[in-house]
């Protein structure tokens, strides 16, 4: 077909539409982050918090709970993660948890944490997924674990569900994972320092029953 310049502009046009449609899915996912941090020797991107709902930044807040100072309880209808503390408060993290038909709940602890994990997908996911590699190694930019793993266990047994960061941080308060509760990267690196192995965790389909009233957030200190 020869080249008319109406070709031409048509062609220009299409383009630029392709391009319309490309560049602004990238922008706003590049606009969750801010920078680069580097940990142990590893650079990563840093979330943009500036972006981020001020509801899901790490902060204190108000927490009545007979549960022991140090239990960590993710509440996934809410999609918060506590740290239970002296004096009836915790450190509440927001988190993006299991989607419909991966939710799980129960008890559990922390018997294995890990420092820019290794990720490899169970099997169930790469029959899902056949797409995906048998392994992606810790520190890689595709590594959907982030910067660190606490692995859950139950009698001694790995139940497969962990705590670790994300390369989706705009998934954060939504049902967006396979089962896993994924945090913001700087929360997963803040989460690990404070929950030492044998820590004990309780995920709940809302705030824990036993707690003499609903956690109180209109009292709150952001965490450094």
């Amino acid at each position: 077909m020869p080249w008319t310049r109406r070709n031409i502009v048509l062609g220009g046009l299409a383009l630029l539409g392709a391009g319309a449609i490309r560049k602004p899915a990238f922008a706003a996912a590049s606009s969750y982050f801010d920078g680069t941090a580097v940990d142990n020797g590893v650079t990563f991107r840093r979330t943009n918090f500036a972006k981020i709902d001020k509801q899901w930044h790490r902060q204190v807040v108000k927490y009545f709970s007979s549960e022991p100072i140090g239990t960590v309880v993710v509440d996934t209808r809410h999609h918060f993660l506590y740290v239970i503390m002296e004096n009836k408060t915790a450190i509440r993290y927001g988190v993006g948890v299991g989607r419909e038909g991966f939710k799980w709940f129960g008890r559990a602890t922390i018997d294995s944490k890990s420092l820019w994990p290794r990720w490899t997908p169970p099997p169930e996911m790469r029959k899902r997924h056949p797409e995906l590699p048998e392994f992606v190694a810790g520190g890689s930019p595709k590594n959907p674990l982030g910067p660190r793993a606490m692995y859950l266990h139950r009698d001694g047994v790995d139940t497969g569900y962990r705590f670790h960061g994300t390369l989706e941080p705009w998934s954060i308060g939504k049902d967006a994972s396979s089962g896993c509760i994924r945090m913001f990267n700087e929360d997963a690196i803040d989460l690990y320092q404070r929950c030492p192995i044998g820590t004990a965790v309780q995920v709940l389909p809302h705030i824990a029953d036993q707690a003499e009233s609903a956690t109180q957030v209109s009292q709150t200190t952001p965490v450094e």
